[in-house]
């Protein structure tokens, strides 16, 4: 079972304007509205319509009905469209089969136009009557031109909603488009104080004053911090020149000791030191990221590195293969890249108790990889984060951690692997 996590930088989110979307979504709102109420005042049209018929052919039926109670005989209509029908055979020809069907119908359509409505009497038996009101029909005849005053006036309170909306958006996003500009992409720094009180006294203002207490406190944080890697450069930078220059005194007043391998080992650590000690201070400040790249030979560090990491193996049956593509040049720190390598090439001894670790490069991808236990599953996807360690490691949990800012500082991406060990890829971009 392999498990693999890839560590890039997140591409920035596009930006989204809120006075468009304001304007978009009120339009939208706006459009909804007068399709709904249009549509509802369409159908209300067909109803009040189709209600003063059937009450016309109600009155109708119930004056027949009288008649024929009174004298026994069926009169004729009152109206010409109206006619009374003994069967359904004789039904018109147009709604005949169709009422057979749906005996349950009161409205049928016919050709050319015409339109029949059907009543049946409650109290004689087969006996139907039925009206063509095609003459009477005022909405289905300029149904189409109905239509089409609604579509245009709702397209007209569309643009009037956009106008509106327009201001609106325009006016409510206007001191959040301010605040924005204030802060967007400016340092801490630089941003003026008391600028909070350029707002009005609203959610904005809210807002702006947050922004502005935490910019307070960032700056006061950068303001320490800055000091602190001030004090800690020096703090640390003096040592290290101290122990360089004593090994340097040592080496000159004893020339027939030069392959002492204790001095050998100091002037070894104190240079690393020192390289670790900028590579630590540029991540610190943030900056730099390009400042001293240029190509460097990446074999001559890959075995400084093995030589410098060796006691990690402490005689362990290891055999470290490192792979002849990788007599190559990059484009990097070589400062950068120590560090990258002893963390990486230190945690593969440590954890290695019995097999091989391979170093290798493929294009410009740094693969180191070990036959060691692998990750733990329980902090996999936490095992780049500062202070989280196995627990075989023996650490403080920070190597990972750097290795991690190194390539975010550098625009590296970093894929970790753990299948039958740990395998670490580095794209050297």
């Amino acid at each position: 079972m392999s498990k693999t996590s890839q560590y890039k930088k997140h591409k920035p989110v596009k930006f989204q304007s809120l006075s468009r979307k304001i304007v978009s979504q009120f339009c939208l709102f706006t459009l909804l509205i007068s399709t709904v109420y249009g549509m509802f005042c369409f159908l209300l049209m067909y109803s009040l319509e189709d209600d003063f018929i059937e009450r016309e052919v109600r009155n109708e039926a119930q004056y027949l009905q009288q008649s024929y109670d009174q004298t026994g005989i069926w009169p004729a209509a009152r109206v010409n469209y109206m006619q009374l029908y003994f069967s359904k055979n004789t039904l018109p020809l147009e709604i005949r089969q169709r009422y057979i069907e749906e005996p349950r119908r009161k409205e049928f359509s016919g050709d050319n136009g015409r339109h029949y409505h059907l009543f049946v009497l409650p109290k004689a038996e087969n006996t139907y009557l039925v009206a063509q009101v095609s003459e009477m029909l005022i909405v289905r005849p300029i149904s189409g031109n109905v239509l089409q005053v609604m579509m245009t006036s709702g397209l007209g309170l569309v643009f009037f909603a956009f106008i509106i909306a327009w201001k609106l958006g325009s006016n409510t996003a206007k001191p959040l488009k301010k605040l924005a500009d204030l802060v967007n992409g400016v340092a801490p720094e630089k941003i003026p104080d008391n600028f909070a009180q350029q707002f009005p006294n609203n959610e904005i203002g809210i807002l702006a004053q947050t922004l502005e207490n935490a910019m307070r406190k960032i700056n006061q944080s950068l303001l320490r911090e800055k000091c602190f890697t001030r004090d800690v450069s020096h703090e640390l930078r003096t040592p290290v020149a101290i122990i360089k220059n004593a090994v340097e005194v040592y080496r000159n007043q004893h020339s027939a000791d030069d392959n002492n391998p204790l001095i050998n080992r100091i002037s070894q650590a104190s240079t690393q030191m020192e390289q670790t000690v900028t590579t630590l201070l540029t991540l610190a400040r943030e900056e730099h990221t390009y400042a001293d790249k240029k190509l460097t030979k990446i074999l001559p560090l890959i075995e400084q590195s093995i030589i410098d990491q060796h006691h990690l193996i402490n005689n362990k049956p290891i055999e470290v293969e490192v792979n002849d593509n990788c007599d190559r040049e990059v484009f990097a720190q070589a400062g950068m890249l120590t560090v990258l390598l002893d963390n990486l090439i230190g945690n593969a001894f440590q954890y290695t108790q019995d097999g091989k670790v391979t170093i290798e490069m493929q294009n410009n991808t740094l693969i180191v990889a070990d036959t060691g236990p692998g990750i733990d599953p329980s902090i996999s996807d936490k095992i780049t984060e500062p202070a989280v360690k196995g627990s075989q490691s023996t650490g403080y949990g920070f190597g990972l951690s750097i290795v991690k800012r190194l390539c975010e500082h550098q625009n590296w991406s970093l894929l970790l692997s753990n299948e039958h060990g740990t395998k670490i890829s580095i794209t050297l971009q």
